[in-house]
């Protein structure tokens, strides 16, 4: 079997809702161009905040793999 290599690029994906469908969301948005995704690993959560100090975004900071081509 050949020996692979993968591409690690990061990611930050944004919601007014949750964590989740930031990371969500962001992976799945990088599927439209890029092929052979393999992992997605979280590497910070944060919020940014109104005025008020309320929650205004969660944004979501992602490293993602997919297999390099080429």
């Amino acid at each position: 079997m050949a020996e692979s290599v993968y591409k690690v690029i990061e990611l930050i994906g944004t919601s007014k809702d949750s964590w989740e469908k930031a990371a969500k969301g962001a992976v799945e948005r990088a599927g439209e161009s890029l092929r052979d995704l393999r992992v997605a690993e979280i590497v910070k959560l944060d919020m940014q905040l109104d005025e008020e100090g309320k929650v205004e975004t969660y944004r979501a900071k992602l490293k993602v793999s997919f297999k390099f081509e080429g």
